[in-house]
């Protein structure tokens, strides 16, 4: 090892940065990660929550990442088939906007750019005889139906954190990398803890993977040995904003509408009482913290749903909405809508290796994911096989509570049935939502408890004490917000006060609980 206490230092705790730090450590690599902020608490909690091949994309010729996306769908939905499940999607026929014929030609690319085992392919539908047509305008009498699928985006960056913990990785969040100067053989990093101590490390390799700040880590943290630039490529930042509204119809079909400036939203199945509305693409300027919705994009959205649905979307119905920054590689594209969604890993090595992630999408995160930790393993000359296809994320291995596994969907249907048998005494609500939650982790949580009082104090409904220290010891929560908005949406359903209650005992528990961390003195970099 030449003395160096560390092989990679990942900047950036989202979805690249956490499925990195996974295959790396997979591959018997020591990593340190670090992130600014909580996991996920930007672009990665922000998206659309699909595993989706993007059918829009063909339209601007992106054969090669739409099949790129559609070779991950059903691999992921496999390797966490708690926190995933396979989504059927509604395209109403609007004859102003495509031809039917189009429309016809790209459900056939989408259902055969890759294999499907698992999902169903793509069929019309007469809407004046189907339920989907019931919430819908009487106008839109012909549609079409196609497969892809849905995830928990937050909590899909935690599981790659768990499971890079779990395979030797160390994992700070809320520490900063404040500078990271590169040598001939070596990186030396600087890293800033929200408590204002700092940490000096050492490491063979950097990636930087800082989402929307990739650009401007390369322009003034990282240091370079000898003059040369470090910043190659730029960043288009283009927010994508949604909002959630009570329900807007009882099935559990998607829509995708298509609008009058090519653009297209979904209206999605949400949290059980809700429908999920998005997503706008406006150009961004300035700092990606503090991204929010604007009136303007509440006012398309809502605008846009109402063509479509009989009862209109009104700004007044909005119950939470969300904006996330997408830091897509700048193209000569005009529209913020035909940026490419690719991904593009830049190596450097010109003295200790560099690898920035340029784009990408949360569909394509386990392959680029891949693809980097081979190239890291090759500027280091030390290539060790990929793993992570067909390896389980964490609880998604089900088969000590079901057996062998069958269909991700159904999968989950059956570990519902064999919690509820073992703990009679837990609340069905409950049982599914943890289920979702935590799959096969779910017994970890529950611990030897007999009945409800077991789990603590019910800090508000449905939310227990033996959850919020599960969330706190295995899962970094620290905050009210990490586990009402990340670790879960709980937030959703909460009053302003039951919020405030959870943020009161993360306050009380989680703070001492930093203090007492020895993350520090633990790290393979100390």
């Amino acid at each position: 090892m030449g003395g160096h206490a560390c092989d990679v230092l990942v900047v950036g705790g989202g979805i690249n940065g956490c499925g990195i730090a996974r295959d790396l450590a997979g591959r018997g690599f020591r990593v340190l990660l670090v992130e600014q902020d909580d996991f996920a608490s930007h672009t990665s909690s922000s998206s659309t929550k699909l595993i989706h091949g993007g059918l829009r994309y063909l339209e601007y010729y992106e054969f090669s990442l739409v099949r790129k996306a559609l070779q991950e769908r059903e691999v992921l939905l496999k390797s966490a088939p708690h926190i995933m499940w396979p989504l059927r999607f509604v395209m109403p026929h609007d004859p102003s906007m495509r031809p039917a014929w189009l429309i016809r030609l790209g459900m056939f690319l989408y259902d055969h750019l890759a294999r499907r085992e698992v999902l169903p392919g793509s069929r019309g539908v007469d809407l004046s005889h189907h339920a989907t047509g019931a919430p819908l305008k009487p106008e839109f009498s012909r549609g079409f139906v196609y497969s892809d699928g849905w995830v928990d985006d937050a909590r899909l960056v935690v599981l790659n954190a768990i499971d890079a913990r779990a395979k030797g990785a160390a994992l700070m969040t809320r520490t900063r990398c404040i500078r990271a100067e590169r040598r001939e053989r070596t990186w030396h990093a600087t890293l800033k803890h929200d408590d204002g101590r700092e940490q000096h490390v050492a490491a063979r390799a950097l990636v930087n993977a800082a989402g929307p700040w990739a650009e401007a880590f390369l322009r003034g943290t990282a240091v370079p040995a000898r003059g040369e630039a470090l910043a190659t490529k730029s960043l288009r930042l283009v927010k994508g904003s949604h909002i959630v509204v009570p329900r807007c119809f009882a099935h559990d079909h998607a829509y995708i509408f298509q609008n009058p400036d090519k653009r297209i939203i979904f209206a999605i199945p949400y949290e059980r009482d809700f429908t999920l509305i998005g997503t706008t693409d406006v150009e961004l300027q300035g700092d990606p913290r503090g991204a929010h919705i604007s009136e303007v994009e509440t006012a398309y959205l809502c605008a846009q749903a109402s063509r479509y649905f009989r009862r209109p979307v009104l700004p007044s119905d909005v119950v939470w909405s969300y904006a996330g920054v997408r830091p897509l590689l700048e193209d000569s594209a005009g529209d913020p809508s035909a940026v490419t969604r690719d991904y593009l890993l830049e190596a450097n090595t010109q003295g200790a290796p560099l690898l920035s992630v340029w784009g990408g999408k949360i569909t394509t995160f386990r392959k680029l994911a891949e693809d980097a930790a081979t190239e890291i393993g090759q500027m280091l000359g030390e290539h060790r096989p990929a793993w992570t296809h067909g390896a389980f994320l964490p609880g998604g291995e089900l088969s000590a509570w079901i057996g062998p596994a069958q269909r991700p969907d159904t999968d989950y249907e059956r570990l519902v049935h064999a919690v509820g048998a073992r703990h009679p005494w837990l609340p069905t609500f409950l049982v599914r939502r943890l289920c979702r939650a935590y799959g096969a982790r779910i017994g970890e949580l529950i611990g030897g408890a007999q009945a409800l009082s077991d789990l603590g104090h019910e800090v508000a409904p449905g939310l227990y004490e033996a959850e919020l220290r599960f969330l706190r010891d295995t899962e970094w929560a620290m905050t009210g917000e990490d586990v009402l908005w990340r670790r879960s949406k709980l937030g959703l359903h909460y009053t302003p006060q039951e919020r405030a209650q959870v943020g009161a005992w993360m306050d009380a528990h989680a703070r001492r609980q930093s203090t007492d961390e020895t993350t520090m003195k633990d790290s393979p970099c100390s």
